[in-house]
C-alpha cells in the first residue's frame, strides 16, 4: 500500500536540518519501500505492506539526522479525501495561500476553541475531522491565526499549501 508521511517542522529556517537523501535513508531503514521526497519540507511517498508507526518512523529520522521532528501518516486514500474534502478550494485563487494542516488524529469541531470568522477575517478557517482548511489572501506569514491555536488541539498537526498537497497528490498516482 501507498502512504504519505508529512513532518513536521523540519527545514525551516535554520532549525531542524535533514537532507532528503538522509531523510529517505531513514525511512528506508524503518522498512518502507520506494521512498520518494518532495521538496525540503518534510513530504514523503513511500510503500509498504503494513501500515507503518508514526514513532518507529520519527525514532528513525532522529537516528539517522539527529533530528526529532514529528510524523503524520496517512494512506494514499485517505490522504486523497482529505485533499477532496476541502471546502475552501473553490475560494482558493493562489494555491501558496491555501493550507492544509493535516491532523494525527481526529478532532471534534464542535469542541475546539477557534477564533471567529470575524477576527479573522479575510482569512478563512474550516475545521474537518482529520485536517484543518485555512485560506490565507495576505499570505500565510501575515496569518491572524495565532500557532498556539494548533497546540491546544490536543494532536500533532502538520501544514502544506494547496500546491504541495497537489504535487504529493501526483505522486502517489506515479
Amino acid at each position: 500500500m501507498r502512504y504519505v508521511a508529512l513532518l513536521r517542522g523540519i527545514n525551516v529556517g535554520t532549525a531542524a536540518r535533514i537532507s532528503m537523501a538522509d531523510l529517505k535513508r531513514a525511512f528506508k531503514s524503518a522498512g518502507p519501500r520506494d521512498v520518494r521526497t518532495l521538496l525540503q519540507s518534510g513530504n514523503v511517498v513511500f510503500d509498504a505492506d503494513e501500515p507503518p508507526d508514526p514513532r518507529a518512523l520519527e525514532n528513525a529520522v532522529h537516528s539517522v539526522s539527529g533530528v526529532r521532528a514529528a510524523v503524520v501518516v496517512f494512506g494514499a486514500e485517505r490522504f486523497r479525501e482529505i485533499a477532496a474534502a476541502n471546502p475552501l478550494l473553490p475560494v482558493i485563487d493562489d494555491p501558496s495561500r491555501g493550507i492544509v494542516h493535516f491532523l494525527a488524529g481526529p478532532v471534534d469541531a464542535a469542541t475546539v476553541d477557534r477564533p471567529g470568522d470575524d477576527d479573522l477575517a479575510p482569512e478563512r478557517l474550516l475545521l474537518g475531522e482529520h485536517a484543518i482548511y485555512q485560506w490565507c489572501p495576505d499570505g500565510v506569514s501575515r496569518s491572524k491565526l495565532h500557532p498556539r491555536f494548533f497546540a491546544r488541539l490536543g494532536v500533532t498537526s502538520t501544514g502544506r499549501n494547496v500546491r504541495t498537497v497537489d504535487k504529493l497528490l501526483a505522486m502517489l498516482d506515479d
